[in-house]
């Protein structure tokens, strides 16, 4: 009987024991996952003021740590939510987005964004930056990005006088490309007619003066760049009409432009200065300015409705 008793005493405290191993483990384990825990980035992001939710998207968002140490150095913002919401979102250009933000509060996310990306958050000819003529035929120039004036594109050809009016010049490729399209358009029932190509510095320069001249600089910068600041310098765009519709005043209404927005891009020329998009370009809605891009790249601008300064921003600049 009393070895019994010694029995149950014995497996009595051996339970004990057990549920005391048991229980230390687990409050163990939960001290530690709660060590762990607070290491992870959601706990970091909460403890910074962002809500779980919030916390969670930027995680499955951002994937490097750098991202995380900025995020967490600067005060907890929410509209950092919306922005990488945005597709062609950029991270080195936060700053700048929430800083355009704050002084434009009247405009979308997709704007902020938008503008950002193409330089709409500092003036126009503030501060030039040299084009990298190492990108060839996707060279950027506009009202921020500047050629120098000695710059002359390789390989310049006369545009024969069956395509166009005398004395137009573009680069071999942009001429191949443009007969291309002119063949097409003809079997369409369009004849195209090139009016003017490629200009020099001193050319751009003197166009530029004239209409500053006659209209004065604020009309002249919304509708002519200044030189340097020219895309007829690089030999790469034209401005093109209907041999039937030579004005720029009607041509935006008529067939031929019609059939180069839905064609053109099949060819490797891309609309310029589109209509709605002049807060983007920096100029007036251009129906015969057409530049040239390479078939690919010109898809991806026309199935995506953005305009070149876009795609510069995001597939070329920020790939780098």
């Amino acid at each position: 009987m009393a070895k019994l008793k010694l029995k149950k005493k014995v497996l009595y405290r051996g339970v004990i024991l057990i549920i005391i191993i048991i229980a230390g483990t687990i409050i163990g384990l939960n001290f530690y996952n709660d060590y762990e825990y607070k290491k992870t980035y959601e706990y970091k992001l909460i403890e910074h003021g962002y809500t779980l939710e919030e916390a969670k998207t930027l995680i499955d968002y951002f994937k490097e740590d750098k991202y995380f140490i900025e995020l967490l150095s600067k005060e907890k913002n929410s509209y950092i939510l919306d922005l990488i919401k945005e597709k062609y979102y950029i991270h080195d250009y936060l700053e700048r987005y929430i800083k355009y933000a704050d002084k434009n509060k009247d405009i979308s996310a997709t704007e902020v964004v938008t503008l950002v990306n193409v330089n709409r958050d500092n003036n126009y000819y503030e501060n030039d930056i040299p084009t990298d003529i190492s990108k060839d035929i996707l060279i950027n120039v506009n009202k921020y990005y500047k050629l120098e004036e000695n710059f002359e594109p390789e390989n310049l050809v006369d545009i024969s006088l069956r395509y166009s009016y005398a004395d137009n010049k573009v680069t071999k490729e942009t001429n191949d490309a443009y007969v291309s399209m002119w063949n097409e358009a003809k079997e369409a029932g369009y004849t195209l007619i090139v009016n003017s190509s490629y200009r020099s510095f001193t050319s751009q320069e003197r166009v530029f003066n004239n209409i500053k001249a006659s209209s004065g600089l604020k009309e002249a910068d919304k509708v002519a760049a200044r030189p340097g600041h020219s895309e007829h310098q690089t030999g790469l765009s034209i401005d093109v009409f209907e041999i039937n519709n030579q004005s720029t005043a009607t041509f935006k209404d008529s067939p031929a432009y019609i059939w180069l927005k839905e064609n053109a891009h099949n060819f490797g020329f891309i609309e310029r200065f589109p209509e709605g998009k002049e807060n983007i370009t920096g100029y007036s809605f251009e129906a015969w300015h057409w530049r040239y891009v390479g078939n690919d790249v010109a898809k991806i601008i026309h199935d995506e409705n953005i305009t070149f300064d876009e795609y510069y921003a995001y597939y070329i600049e920020n790939a780098k």
